[in-house]
Parts: C-alpha cells; sequence; structure tokens
C-alpha cells in the first residue's frame, strides 16, 4: 500500500509536537547559550538525567540538535541556529498574545490546573 507523502502543513505540525513538550523546549532553550553536556543541561533545566538524555535522543533524532563526542563527554548543541530565533519570536508572539494563550482551554497543562482547597 502507497502512502502519500506528508504534506508541509503535516510535517510542521510535527515539528510543533516536537516542540511542544515543556522539557524538551527547556533543554533547547538552555542550547541557545551553547553547546552543553548532559550534567551541563540537568543543572539548566532541572531535568534528571535520564529524563534529558531521552529528550535530547528524541531532539536529536528529529535533527533539532546534533553532537559531538569529546572523549567521554558528549557535548550537543542546535543544529541550526534559526531555532534560537524561532525562540525569540515565540517570545515576541507571547508578548502580544499572552493573556489568549494563558486563558486558552483547548491545550491545557497541568501547571494550568487550578490548586485544590487546602
Amino acid at each position: 500500500m502507497l502512502t502519500a507523502a506528508p504534506t508541509l502543513t503535516t510535517l510542521k505540525a510535527k515539528l510543533f509536537r516536537g516542540l511542544a513538550d515543556p522539557s524538551r523546549l527547556a533543554l533547547l532553550e538552555a542550547l541557545c547559550a551553547g553547546p552543553q553536556t548532559v550534567t551541563d543541561l540537568c543543572a539548566a533545566t532541572g531535568l534528571r538525567q535520564s529524563n534529558a538524555s531521552n529528550h535530547l535522543a528524541c531532539l536529536w533524532d528529529c535533527g533539532l540538535v546534533a553532537k559531538d563526542q569529546d572523549g567521554r563527554f558528549v557535548h550537543y548543541r542546535l543544529s541550526d541556529d534559526r531555532i534560537v530565533t524561532l525562540l525569540q519570536v515565540t517570545e515576541q508572539i507571547l508578548t502580544d498574545v499572552a493573556r489568549g494563550v494563558y486563558a486558552c482551554t483547548t491545550y491545557a497543562t497541568p501547571d494550568d490546573a487550578a490548586p485544590a482547597d487546602a
């Protein structure tokens, strides 16, 4: 059975699904400062080593990060400098539409949950 090639819109959606995970996004934001080891990234993001490694593997598989071996250390870096621009433009857009994004109930995050009455 032949399947149609994914459309550009489908590929964009797939990219944004990859960026939608807070842990992966935090790793990309940390890498904006330059190449880092998993240990460095864990310190910058608060992620546990195994969690960070799993997300970095995903980002590497998707082509968003590259890695360079340096002896027993692996240094991760953004694969494309335009990722920095993407993240910066995202912040600029949020400045203008943050109220709507915050109020959006369609794409709720765990942080959106109302605190339980104590």
